[in-house]
């Protein structure tokens, strides 16, 4: 029974680690038309938009914790693996514990980051507090708040499910052309 729910935890964690990278991919297209049509109009009619400064501020953030959730999901979360991967030959158990640890680590990380941004989550909320320039420009600070509380969140149960599961040891990537040619 415990087996299954954690299986049940895992497919609804994974599935809004899949919804929030997609989410996050479409603020990157929004953030290249918002580019694309700001260098139009600052070289075509020489107006600029204005806040367009704000807006990529605004969405790189967006994005990177948009997606983080599913980079931790499909371990391609920057770290250094090759101690790892050279003492999994030698050692599979003692590198398993090792990668149990570094998760248990990153899960701990993760949930501190959630556990401090959700109250400056709820009090920007409150207060509506903005960035940007007054009469000229601004955008809410809440927005962006939520998202990193909610992807580290979603990150640090990820690295949980992980460390309880086991199953992180990603398979190395091989390119075709360096298998050797059947004979």
């Amino acid at each position: 029974m415990l087996t299954s729910a954690i299986a049940g935890l895992s497919r609804v964690a994974n599935t809004f680690a899949i919804a929030a990278n997609a989410l996050g991919t479409l603020v990157v297209l929004a953030l290249v038309v918002v580019l694309n049509v700001d260098v139009i109009a600052r070289g075509v009619f020489s107006a600029p938009i204005k806040g367009t400064y704000e807006m990529v501020q605004f969405s790189v953030v967006l994005i990177v914790f948009l997606q983080l959730a599913d980079v931790v999901r499909v371990d391609r979360l920057t770290r250094s693996d090759g101690f790892l991967n050279l003492l999994h030959d030698r050692r599979p158990r003692l590198t398993a514990n090792l990668r149990r640890i570094i998760n248990a680590l990153s899960a701990i990380f993760m949930g501190l980051v959630a556990y401090i941004t959700f109250p400056e989550f709820l009090h920007m909320w409150d207060t509506q507090d903005y960035f940007g320039v007054p009469g000229l420009f601004t955008l809410p600070w809440w927005p962006v708040k939520l998202v990193i509380s909610v992807g580290t969140a979603l990150s640090c149960l990820i690295f949980v499910l992980k460390v309880i599961t086991a199953q992180d040891r990603p398979q190395l990537i091989r390119a075709p052309e360096h298998d050797e040619p059947s004979k």
